[in-house]
């Protein structure tokens, strides 16, 4: 009987999120029956845990859902499944499609979210992680803080990720993809510096403060390469000079990429990526402008990470 009680109690508290667990996974995944999975797949997870330890069950199933959410936005891009239009479309004609439900304030819920068609197309043109950082803080909220572990970056460049984001949905994806040509202009240019050793060069693309961040399986593999003259590598280095002393000579592999729709870099022999060289963007008028320069850059090798991110090798 305890035990019947306490899986009673379980499934109360999740029911007092379940509405705003759907909104969530609604606003992510632009589908209702999407929506209900991500969240059956949270409780899912909760009545395997040890729920008695986690503090904070909101916060908890807010991050499960997220990321659930995220992988299924990744699956999703790399099926290249239908379009928003049609998922927009399905939504105006039956937001409560596939959910038995009376009425009352949840399906009012989900009425009032099936009315952002334009949003939800939009919405659709982003990046996964661009997505999932954009409705967490812009719509739900969320601190940076909490939103960095979900999408695997640093808080800079999850702010970076959802503003992103935001300039897509303000201005449309036309005016975003224009801003992307410029950024994908700037880490061409530091690319090219980097393999002609080009130390001023490097400077004129590199925000004085510019901060870089590598992993554990980065800074091994560059020590390992030290006896052919490559310079060391730290798993922080923090300043223009120092940054571009750390690139000369260096990436004379890598090529220009997409990683989870921003441009960036990927050193991948025979196809396979092997490190991911990403970049924050500032400045200029609108982010990848004339004048902006590179803030912060992340340097990925642990083969985990990689396979987490969505990358597309430009050219191919």
């Amino acid at each position: 009987m305890a035990e019947r009680e306490l899986e009673k109690e379980l499934a109360d508290r999740f029911e007092a999120h379940r509405v705003l667990l759907r909104r969530l996974a609604h606003r992510m995944l632009g589908a209702v029956a999407e929506a209900d999975d991500a969240v059956q797949e949270a409780w899912l997870r909760l009545s395997r845990s040890e729920a008695g330890a986690v503090d904070n069950l909101g916060g908890w199933l807010t991050t499960v859902v997220a990321r659930v959410c995220l992988d299924m936005l990744r699956k999703r891009k790399s099926r290249r499944e239908e379009p928003a239009e049609r998922h927009a479309a399905d939504l105006v004609a039956r937001p409560d499609a596939g959910v038995e439900m009376a009425p009352g304030p949840e399906r009012e819920l989900l009425l009032a979210d099936s009315v952002g068609v334009a949003l939800l197309v939009v919405l659709e043109t982003l990046a996964p992680a661009e997505r999932v950082a954009f409705v967490l803080h812009d719509m739900f909220d969320l601190s940076f803080d909490d939103i960095a572990p979900i999408v695997g970056r640093s808080v800079v460049a999850t702010r970076q990720l959802a503003s992103r984001a935001r300039r897509r949905v303000q201005l449309g994806a036309a005016a975003a993809d224009a801003d992307l040509g410029h950024q994908q202009a700037l880490v061409g240019a530091f690319l090219s510096a980097a393999r002609d050793g080009d130390f001023q060069a490097l400077l004129a693309v590199l925000d004085p403060d510019v901060v870089l961040y590598a992993d554990g399986v980065a800074v091994a593999a560059a020590a390992a390469n030290q006896s052919l003259g490559a310079p060391p590598l730290a798993r922080e280095v923090r300043g223009a000079a120092a940054v571009a002393e750390a690139f000369r000579g260096r990436a004379r592999g890598a090529r220009p990429a997409l990683v989870d729709g921003a441009a960036a870099a990927v050193w991948a022999p025979g196809g396979q990526p092997r490190a991911v060289f990403g970049f924050v963007i500032v400045g200029g008028e609108a982010g990848g402008k004339p004048g902006s320069k590179i803030v912060e850059m992340e340097v990925i090798a642990e083969p985990a990470r990689i396979a987490g991110l969505e990358v597309r090798i430009l050219g191919e």
